[in-house]
């Protein structure tokens, strides 16, 4: 059965997302206007909770996500990889290796940014929040100026606004 899905402007792009027939969100694009994203049937009303969230986030008025997710892939290590991401506090970072070391395989740093790589639902699993070992902004399917734009912005609702002109 094909996804239900919708597409919503924000202050940092055109999103997307797909919700299955349970209403869980299954699918989150960061870039729904460059030829890439969702397929199946637009049904606008059925995403409004996501798309108010979302715009809720956007606006500085949330900073956690209330929706019920379900990844349709992955192995278990990435599932393991996204409910680490999930545990990052809004307009925080973490590194790869972190994540790596707290599943219990300090050397699977590569691992973790190939997991990140496969996060279906980012920005709701936030992915972006997880950085290099040496601080740079790497790996983000969104790509890097985006990251950069939605960490920048974390960190000043968060109140410790991050140095705009270091290389993270």
């Amino acid at each position: 059965m094909p996804h239900r899905w919708s597409a919503f402007d924000t202050r940092f792009a055109r999103f997307a997302a797909a919700i299955d027939d349970d209403g869980r969100l299954v699918r989150f694009w960061l870039h729904a206007d460059e030829g890439r994203g969702p397929q199946g049937i637009r049904d606008d009303g059925a995403l409004s909770a996501v798309r108010t969230q979302v715009e809720e986030y956007c606006g500085g008025e949330r900073q956690a996500f209330d929706l019920i997710t379900h990844a349709e892939t992955g192995s278990d290590f990435e599932r393991d990889v996204w409910a680490a991401m999930r545990e990052i506090p809004f307009g925080e970072t973490t590194t790869y290796g972190a994540i790596a070391k707290a599943l219990g395989d300090p050397g699977a740093a590569r691992a973790v940014g190939l997991a990140c790589n496969a996060n279906p639902i980012p920005l709701v699993v936030p992915c972006h929040r997880v950085i290099g070992a040496n601080g740079a902004l790497v790996g983000f399917g969104g790509g890097l100026p985006l990251k950069r734009a939605l960490l920048d912005f974390e960190s000043v609702v968060a109140g410790h606004p991050r140095d705009l002109f270091a290389s993270r």
